[in-house]
């Protein structure tokens, strides 16, 4: 299940690296205002379904796309990210 998530760290690192015509993935790695915008409306769209309990599966998925391709417009490594979560579980 959680490769899907390395398939689309995988997919915006290659998106970033041979840019599609008219890709959105592109058009977000390009445009960090519009990557930023998005992340933050997608938390609050999930948040509010989670209030109304309603739409979340589709929400939240919005929220992890956006925050992937956000952390890679602005060459935040994901696999540091990760060790940096393995180190706070250590302290758990």
């Amino acid at each position: 299940m959680l490769s899907m998530l390395e398939n689309l760290i995988n997919l915006a690192r290659e998106r970033k690296k041979n840019p599609v015509e008219g890709s959105y993935t592109n058009k977000l790695l390009i445009d960090k205002s519009l990557s930023k915008a998005k992340v933050l409306e997608e938390i609050d769209e999930l948040i509010k379904s989670v209030e109304k309990n309603t739409n979340k599966i589709h929400e939240a998925a919005d929220v992890f796309y956006h925050l992937i391709i956000y952390l890679e417009a602005n060459n935040i490594d994901i696999d540091e990210v990760m060790n940096e979560l393995k180190k706070r579980s250590q302290k758990i």
